[in-house]
């Protein structure tokens, strides 16, 4: 993943493990400074972690100069991520002209890749200015 340095997504620790225009998948520790008070990665940290993953490849299914923005984000957490990395695993549920559906799993990979949240989003295809 790319960003700019001392860009706050970059100092969250993401990082990529796999892309492709599928499949996305990236990480991130579970730290301190980024947990609620019993010690699990906060869910609005998940809820980020799940909207950039799914966000890049929706990207990655539209035209030349098109972009995307997120238009709904459905997160069901089911348990909390507490030894880490978590794992988010996007795909594309449907990729149209003007819309592109994705799911996202994110795993708690420290708890034999326990099934933390799943989430379904959308995003609209913008086209250039």
């Amino acid at each position: 993943m790319q960003t700019t340095p001392g860009h706050l997504l970059g100092q969250m620790g993401f990082r990529d493990v796999l892309e492709n225009d599928e499949t996305l998948v990236m990480e991130m520790d579970n730290r301190p400074d980024l947990t609620n008070i019993r010690g699990a990665l906060q869910g609005g940290i998940v809820a980020t972690l799940i909207d950039i993953a799914a966000g890049r490849l929706a990207g990655r299914n539209v035209g030349p100069g098109q972009d995307v923005t997120t238009a709904d984000m459905n997160i069901h957490y089911l348990a909390p991520v507490i030894e880490g990395p978590a794992r988010a695993v996007a795909t594309v549920v449907r990729a149209g002209r003007r819309l592109v559906v994705t799911s996202v799993d994110v795993t708690d990979v420290g708890r034999d890749n326990r099934l933390a949240a799943r989430a379904t989003l959308s995003f609209a295809v913008l086209d250039p200015r």
